[in-house]
């Protein structure tokens, strides 16, 4: 490694060992910073938590399959069972809560996958105590991934992304946070390729971003990031430079400010593989460039780092990565599997200590301390 570089990772990264009484999740001895690693929290779930929605090192939401919600406001101490109540007919099997978005302890709402009427999205109040069902998807061939709200005016705009009906990516949108839904004009999406389509992944197939909105495809080679500067109502494409195919393509695409991106996939079917999994843009999505140093592996969330300029991680299935120039070199920091990322603190509304959520398979829920960073 070159001599700036290991001593730019060595001053930023350095960090003390984690505080919290649960054990760390074994550290990549062939990473350069041993000393960064997840430190498990115990949610006493078995589920596959790919909905992560945290709001500071305090309060977080997760969710998953069987319709499964948990919320916890002690750092991850203890955790509650929020999950909406069904009807005495409905399976819980059937509704795979694969995205959570929440504006506080008390807000929240997430989105079920899957064809037909199992496409839904849920609102609480009050905690989880009582939840609202406030769309049920009711075209046969829509599949909706993913959704996100605008930072700006309290978050009230939000969009929920589809695969393609009619060979358009289908949207949904709401002016209210959640409590009502209304179908996008497809005429402002391009046409979707034969094949492509979004990954229920992590929650993060589409951005919201400094007035801007985001999208990232698979399916195809390579995969494609759409981007919309107007709500959502007219969108452009761009090759992402991510290599696609069935099961790969753009996982997940995040944006650090109206100009500053990266984006992350690879193939699920093969964990370990890293041909072109990771790209960055300078141009607000207009062009993509494959990152010079690759993260080790499949992966299908990331995040940036709050208050850290070009500092993200990523994660998926086969470890953990860190980037400190915005997404053209990344480094393994962990060998811990997990699906979703979100990182937190030191700015907006939440204040709490700096560092990382991550979720995943069998329940597991992980914090990333970047308290030094």
């Amino acid at each position: 490694m070159e001599p700036l570089l290991w001593w730019l990772l060595a001053t930023l990264l350095y960090l003390t060992p984690s505080t919290t009484a649960h054990p760390s999740v074994s550290s990549n001895p062939q990473s350069p910073l041993p000393s960064l690693s997840w430190s498990l929290v115990l949610t006493n779930s078995t589920q596959q938590l790919r909905g992560l929605a945290p709001l500071s090192d305090k309060v977080a939401w997760v969710s998953g399959p069987n319709a499964t919600v948990l919320r916890t406001i002690d750092a991850g101490r203890t955790w509650a069972d929020v999950s909406p109540a069904l009807a005495a007919w409905e399976n819980r099997a059937d509704y795979q809560f694969r995205d959570v978005h929440a504006w506080s302890a008390k807000a929240a709402v997430v989105l079920s996958i899957g064809e037909g009427n199992a496409s839904r999205i849920y609102r609480t109040q009050d905690g989880g105590k009582t939840w609202e069902r406030t769309f049920v998807n009711d075209e046969p061939t829509a599949f909706f991934d993913c959704l996100a709200f605008e930072e700006g005016g309290y978050g009230r705009h939000g969009l929920a992304l589809s695969d393609p009906v009619n060979g358009r990516f289908r949207l949904i949108e709401s002016w209210d946070w959640g409590k009502s839904w209304k179908l996008v004009d497809p005429e402002g999406m391009p046409p979707a390729l034969e094949g492509e389509f979004a990954f229920a992944a992590s929650g993060s197939c589409i951005e919201a971003k400094a007035g801007r909105w985001y999208i990232g495809s698979g399916g195809v080679d390579p995969g494609r990031i759409f981007r919309s500067h107007d709500s959502g109502k007219n969108w452009q494409v761009a090759n992402s430079s991510i290599a696609g195919g069935a099961a790969a393509g753009v996982f997940s695409v995040r944006f650090r400010d109206a100009k500053t991106g990266v984006a992350i996939g690879g193939d699920y079917e093969k964990p370990t593989g890293n041909t072109k999994n990771a790209a960055w843009s300078r141009d607000g999505g207009a062009s993509w460039h494959v990152a010079e140093r690759l993260p080790g592996g499949y992966r299908s969330g990331v995040s940036w780092v709050a208050g850290r300029r070009d500092v993200a991680v990523a994660v998926g299935t086969s470890g953990s990565d860190i980037t400190v120039d915005g997404g053209k070199r990344w480094y393994g920091i962990d060998n811990g599997s997990f699906d979703a990322v979100e990182c937190v603190g030191w700015y907006g509304y939440s204040m709490g200590a700096r560092g990382c959520w991550a979720s995943g398979a069998k329940g597991k829920v992980a914090w990333l301390d970047l308290g030094r960073l």
